[in-house]
């Protein structure tokens, strides 16, 4: 497979053409953002890190049934994946009260929800992602109703999967993001990634964060964190 012209970079990953239009390659980054770009740094290591800890992850979810946007890891910062359209919202699915949550409702972290919660984010760098809601979402066109209906179901399966695999390795499953994307046929599948860049972890014993909380809130020991999270989750 041929490395073609970049066609994007973000905060965390370049992204570029291959020499089959409908596959891309993703090359992850050490950069570390917070608080929308405002913060920003260097998480030494993170670009492998993220790149191996969300492979694993999509394929443990692909084997739980849920369809993914992976095809293969090339290179320790380098994957193929499916070439998707982006739906523009960030689903942010929580287990126990903490960052954004606890500040808007002024509760404390760490409060186990009866049920998980669901949230939508407009994908919008100039407007700050704001939440918005289901209705938000299709009067905008971001999404049909339909497509927020496939994409809740498979984000309420996500979060069921990996709480049973995180807590097998004494990791508590706070929060995490997820971006899903439409391939040629319209089908819906999970795209981005799934790391300690998009995922509240603590230890299950401890509590101790093993997240990019460590990097927002300037506790130190970033890379140790990143690393730690990677040892228990590939073995």
């Amino acid at each position: 497979m041929t490395k073609g012209k970049q066609l994007y970079e973000g905060k965390a990953k370049k992204i570029f053409e291959t020499d089959k239009p409908e596959i891309l390659l993703v090359s992850y980054k050490d950069d570390a953002t917070a608080f929308n770009g405002i913060k920003k740094g260097t998480i030494l290591g993170k670009g492998i890190i993220n790149n191996k800890v969300t492979n694993y992850m999509m394929r443990l979810l692909e084997k739980a049934g849920i369809p993914t946007h992976y095809i293969e890891e090339i290179s320790e910062r380098e994957t193929l994946v499916k070439k998707v359209s982006i739906i523009p919202l960030e689903v942010i699915i929580r287990n126990v009260s903490a960052g954004s949550f606890a500040k808007n409702y002024g509760v404390e972290e760490g409060i186990i929800f009866d049920e998980p919660t669901i949230e939508f984010s407009y994908k919008n760098d100039n407007l700050g992602d704001p939440l918005i809601n289901s209705y938000h979402a299709i009067a905008l066109k971001l999404a049909t109703k339909e497509e927020i209906e496939t994409i809740k179901k498979y984000a309420f399966k996500i979060n069921e999967e990996m709480k049973k695999f995180f807590i097998s390795i004494n990791v508590k499953l706070i929060d995490f993001k997820l971006e899903f994307g439409k391939l040629a046929d319209n089908k819906i599948v999970l795209a981005d990634e799934i790391s300690p860049d998009t995922c509240r972890f603590w230890d299950a014993t401890t509590n101790e964060k093993l997240d990019k909380d460590r990097f927002r809130r300037d506790l130190g020991n970033v890379e140790g964190a990143y690393k730690e999270m990677m040892k228990r989750i590939l073995g």
